[in-house]
């Protein structure tokens, strides 16, 4: 697969994240417009890692979407296949970020132009042209964006990609949950490549032990070829083979908020990936994927936004070798 054009594709959400950055004169709450949305963050921490990297969704034809398409070109993404919606606008989130890192999102999608994506939206040439091809749920919420996320996971398969798959749950832009709940089996009956946050694997299994849940989604699903749990501040699990491997999380303070961290936990595995493959892998090689990819979300915690902050690859050696 080393002759394909791309390392990653990624299809899904571009938007802005507006996060608290203190208050004004009047005591009003200051928001800063963050580009991101989760997989563009991906991309973004790939291209760190010195990957080729493309991208496939839709922004509105406005000011936002202008932004979002310069901002991800000049990291070094390829935004050739960014489709401009004339009618809807840029999907915007709001995030309140809580002491201790974790977030609530507010989201202004209804509609927002990345659920306005369609099939004859899709690469298919550059999809195929791709050795991994990365997807979250956001694309799966609507009708017409989850049948061009379906046309775009066959021409992946099809060129000989693998699949990686987040979840990445965000439920106040669903219609039921049980809807959310079939849309990411559907993800994980589909991907080689799994990272899932502990709230979603709780909410896919009802088990708060990690080693029980993970069990009955590999059970479940065996084509999950390396499954990838995050749990925040505790650290990250990995599960190959009969394999289970944990890693403690980077814990050097200076949190300021966890906007795009699983994103670069999840860059930071397909990197790996890329360099190693999927056969025979040992615990030895899990734990140095989990301590690159913990440290390297870490750092991204100490900054706010995502696109804009992904750390280069000698920052995280750099702490590894602390």
């Amino acid at each position: 697969m080393s002759d394909k054009k791309f390392d990653v594709t990624a299809l899904g959400e571009l938007l802005i994240d507006f996060t608290e950055s203190g208050r004004s004169g009047q005591g009003n709450t200051l928001f800063e417009a963050n580009p991101g949305g989760a997989p563009c963050n991906v991309l973004a921490m790939l291209k760190k890692l010195g990957r080729s990297c493309a991208f496939v969704g839709k922004v509105g034809d406005d000011m936002f979407g202008r932004l979002l398409r310069d901002v991800a070109a000049q990291a070094g993404i390829c935004m050739d296949h960014l489709v401009f919606d004339r009618e809807a606008r840029t999907t915007l989130a709001f995030v309140q970020t809580f002491p201790n890192g974790d977030r609530d999102f507010s989201f202004y999608r209804n509609p927002g132009a990345d659920m306005m994506l369609t099939e004859d939206d899709i690469p298919v040439e550059a999809i195929e042209n791709s050795r991994i091809f990365h997807f979250g749920t956001l694309s799966m919420t609507h009708e017409g964006v989850r049948r061009a996320t379906v046309k775009a996971i066959e021409y992946a398969k099809a060129g000989g990609a693998l699949i990686s798959f987040d979840p990445n749950l965000r439920p106040p832009l669903w219609d039921s949950l049980d809807s959310a709940k079939r849309q990411i089996e559907y993800g994980l009956c589909q991907c080689d490549i799994l990272k899932i946050a502990d709230n979603e694997l709780e909410f896919m299994t009802g088990e708060t032990d990690f080693d029980r849940g993970a069990a009955i989604l590999r059970e479940k699903y065996p084509n999950i070829r390396l499954f990838n749990v995050t749990a925040g501040a505790e650290g990250s699990y990995s599960y190959y083979g009969d394999r289970r491997v944990f890693v403690p999380s980077c814990k050097l303070g200076g949190t300021i908020e966890t906007t795009g961290a699983g994103d670069t936990f999840c860059a930071s595995v397909l990197n790996f990936v890329l360099e190693r493959g999927l056969d025979g892998l040992t615990e030895g090689d899990l734990t140095e994927m989990l301590r690159f990819a913990n440290t390297a979300a870490y750092i991204v915690t100490t900054r706010k936004g995502a696109i804009r902050s992904m750390p280069e690859r000698a920052e995280v050696e750099a702490l590894l070798g602390r």
